[in-house]
């Protein structure tokens, strides 16, 4: 990596700025629809947008505080075992979490150091204290990654429904979903380039066409999989049933691969959890391990099941076949798939960082890794 690379620059300190207002956004736009479906005395539709808001908000919160209990009992990067942690006890930061505003603290802090960093003189900081950085925004993008997928994502996939299947549209609900979309899309790059920057044995993410690619791959195959359901749904509600089969298969898969993510067993098993709802989205490596066959029979399956899904609504309600949105929607599942799986394989083939496995990261890394370096190896990896 460059030594820019390696520094936490003026322009990612203002980007967390752009990824806090679009955090903050994404939410109210949704509670303020919940707010009108009220009104309108849609109360199905009410309790669903509030508990997708209240399931990241929840997950995030548990987490967030975890981690911050487990880096304060950490020697490495609490030595002296004071009992606070930036500034604030074990008890502060439980009711802030328990107020639901850990991830404000995150940012705050992160915005509070960067700023002291990266707006004066560079050469009077070293290279640790950029990693700190680092370090810090994975834990912040790790925790937006769960939001996107436990609020985002499903609150798209509602709103798609109710748009298309029940013809209600208002601005709100294009606000809600454009901002949904973009949440989506920011959570998954800011991922990307945190993790292998605040991982020393990783290269990281190239910037310009390979993150580009990397984007056009997740968010068209994740549309396409996303329209596909919202057609299954039109079709019969009880394709919820289906959904809740291929969560529990995720977290199944999950379990089964033996994650060790989390230092306490429940919280391990809350990970798995929500691991198998962001593998009924989209596809990641779960454990850092090969899975180039993994990855070729979930999308080969997820392909056939967005050919079928405008198939089956069509066939089933013959009334829709010369709908314009039925056309629509199919050209952009057709076609976001093909574009999607294009890039997959460009990514992977040509552009995808080559670096150390895993493996032997943590065999090199053995004395050295705090658990917030160790909380990041064992996440995710895209």
């Amino acid at each position: 990596m460059s030594q820019s690379d390696n520094q936490y620059t003026k322009l990612r300190w203002l980007l967390t700025i752009v990824g806090l207002f679009m955090y903050v956004v994404d939410i109210w736009t949704d509670i303020g629809l919940a707010l009108k479906y009220f009104q309108d005395k849609h109360f199905v539709w009410t309790g669903l947008t509030l508990a997708f808001v209240l399931a990241g908000l929840l997950v995030t919160q548990i987490f967030s505080y975890a981690w911050y209990r487990d880096d304060m009992n950490d020697a490495l990067i609490n030595p002296e075992g004071r009992p606070t942690l930036s500034g604030i006890s074990k008890g502060g930061l439980a009711v802030l979490h328990l107020f639901g505003v850990g991830i404000f603290t995150r940012y705050c802090q992160l915005l509070k150091q960067g700023f002291k960093v990266v707006w004066t003189t560079a050469n009077a900081h070293t290279g640790d204290v950029h990693h700190k950085l680092f370090c810090m925004a994975t834990d912040l993008s790790m925790l937006k990654l769960f939001e996107a997928f436990l609020e985002s994502v499903p609150q798209l996939l509602l709103q798609l429904y109710i748009v298309l299947g029940h013809a209600e549209c208002s601005v709100l609900q294009y606000l809600s979903m454009t901002f949904s979309f973009f949440n989506i899309a920011w959570a998954l790059v800011d991922y990307r380039r945190c993790l292998r920057r605040s991982l020393r044995h990783f290269k990281e993410m190239p910037s310009g066409l390979p993150t580009v690619i990397y984007l056009l791959y997740k968010l068209c195959t994740i549309t396409s999989h996303i329209l596909s359901y919202a057609l299954l749904l039109i079709l019969s509600t009880y394709t919820t049933i289906a959904l809740t089969v291929l969560w529990l298969l995720g977290t199944t898969w999950t379990h089964f691969l033996q994650t060790n993510f989390c230092l306490s067993r429940g919280l391990e098993l809350l990970y798995r959890a929500v691991i198998g709802v962001i593998l009924t989205f989209t596809f990641f490596n779960v454990k850092g391990q090969d899975t180039k066959i993994e990855m070729i029979i979930y999308y080969f399956f997820y392909s056939l099941m967005h050919i079928m899904a405008p198939l089956l609504l069509g066939f089933f309600k013959p009334e829709l076949q010369s709908a314009t949105f039925l056309l629509t929607v199919s050209g952009l599942i057709f076609g976001g798939t093909v574009l999607g799986l294009v890039c997959l394989v460009l990514y992977y083939l040509l552009l995808h960082p080559r670096g150390t496995q895993r493996e032997a990261d943590e065999v090199d890394g053995l004395g050295n890794e705090t658990e917030t370096t160790l909380r990041i190896s064992n996440f995710l990896q895209p």
